[in-house]
């Protein structure tokens, strides 16, 4: 892979970015470390932001984080030339119209994201690439002393995920994972009435997203202009390109790479790091998982059953409603959904939890969540074992239904019991330039 980028020259002494910070407050923003230490708040103590994907969900998170007010995008790293262009022009044009200036030329441009990674001005990193690209990135993020911000679901493979939780702890950042129901409120009540007993002992969850992933099989088409498709397969093996999976700007489409086992995990992954990631922390599981999985048989398991050690038992099912999960309990029931809750007794839904109850971490805001976690030093709503975790749930269901049959899982050693054929599948070929080996 060439690499070669094109970048706008931005590196200056800091005595000359802070001259100019002084003159220019409104554009430019000194960057998190060179000011004060743990605690330092002052107004403007904005933590400089490095993005690496730029398409849909990358525009969508930039406008996240510069809503916030406490952060500052000055660079982009992308391999569609069209793509990292917009997002360019709407983070300028987003400063331009904080400043009241026609104009602001203050994020700059790469199409290697190692080079990015070089910047010592920039503090934190915001991972939002396909799943095939996340654990390499944030892997070199966090060997390049970065805090970050990476998309769910968080890897592509298990063996990736525990990759990124080793690079993580090693380095010691601050490590935010895209799950951003855990900052809504009817997901945090869910798990805050399920966690004091309101519905009584969980028996049964059911889990309604979609399947897993299927081989790629779309016919290649012509690579479009200012696409480099080899860069942005990266670790892949070679795949023919299709729109469908990097679809041109201002299609209205998510990307599908998503639903392709090459590339992604399919809804098991892609919706289920939201929904089992809830599952995962209602049970207070954020560092283990199922000791058991079972594929639909016909028979005694009509559904694909996860099987817990405390003998709660969750199944992937539909049950009437889309992207949501059902808590069975003794004493009543819970149905949440985005901005949806339903309980039975109804008077749950609405219950005010005190602080005589069991209280769970509290974020508002998933983005300014991570960005006081970078400010004090402390773990985030959502950090990297955490997503890794939920993650892993999607992936499990994959390699069960793939293999179809029943799989025995030790969560704290990470692999299957006595199973060779399945422990194969907890990591996946990659090109040698971005084995995590090399990392």
């Amino acid at each position: 892979m060439r690499k070669t980028s094109h970048r706008q020259t931005h590196t200056i002494s800091r005595r000359k970015f802070l001259g100019q910070a002084a003159t220019l407050s409104a554009f430019f923003i000194v960057p998190r470390h060179v000011l004060g230490g743990k605690g330092y708040t002052a107004p403007s103590d904005q933590i400089t932001l490095g993005f690496i994907g730029t398409g849909r969900q990358g525009v969508n998170l930039l406008n996240s984080f510069t809503q916030t007010g406490e952060a500052q995008v000055i660079a982009a790293c992308d391999v569609y030339a069209a793509k990292l262009q917009n997002f360019v022009e709407k983070t300028n044009a987003f400063y331009a119209a904080r400043a009241g200036s026609e104009q602001y030329k203050g994020c700059d441009t790469y199409t290697d994201f190692r080079e990015l990674l070089q910047r010592k001005d920039i503090d934190a990193i915001v991972i939002a690439t396909p799943d095939h690209w996340h654990a390499v990135q944030a892997v070199h993020a966090a060997k390049a002393g970065k805090d970050i911000y990476c998309e769910k679901p968080l890897s592509l493979t298990i063996a990736e995920g525990k990759a990124m939780v080793k690079a993580v702890r090693a380095s010691q950042c601050v490590f935010q994972t895209g799950s951003m129901q855990r900052s809504w409120p009817e997901f945090r009540q869910t798990v805050e009435l399920i966690r004091n007993g309101y519905i009584g002992d969980i028996k049964t969850i059911k889990v309604s997203v979609g399947g897993p992933p299927v081989p790629y099989d779309l016919q290649g088409q012509p690579v479009p202009e200012g696409l480099d498709w080899d860069q942005w397969l990266g670790p892949n093996e070679y795949l023919t390109f299709h729109p469908d999976i990097a679809p041109p700007l201002g299609a209205n489409i998510w990307a599908r790479w998503r639903y392709y086992t090459e590339l992604g995990g399919g809804d098991m992954t892609d919706w289920g790091a939201h929904m089992f990631d809830i599952v995962q922390w209602a049970l207070d599981m954020d560092t283990s998982g199922p000791v058991r999985i079972v594929p639909p048989d016909g028979k005694d398991h009509i559904h694909l059953t996860f099987y817990y050690a405390n003998g709660i038992t969750m199944t992937h099912e539909h049950f009437g409603k889309d992207h949501a999960i059902r808590f069975i309990g003794t004493k009543g029931t819970i149905d949440v959904q985005r901005r949806k809750l339903e309980t039975t007794p109804d008077s749950l839904k609405d219950m005010v939890i005190t602080d005589t109850d069991k209280r769970v971490y509290k974020s508002e805001n998933h983005y300014k969540d991570w960005l006081q976690a970078i400010r004090n030093r402390t773990q985030p709503i959502c950090n990297v074992e955490t997503g890794h975790r939920s993650a892993t749930i999607g992936n499990l269901g994959n390699i069960a239904y793939a293999l179809n049959r029943p799989l025995q899982w030790d969560p704290r050693k990470e692999q299957f019991k006595g199973d060779k054929e399945a422990n194969k599948l907890l990591g996946r070929k990659m090109r040698p330039e971005w084995s995590l080996e090399q990392v």
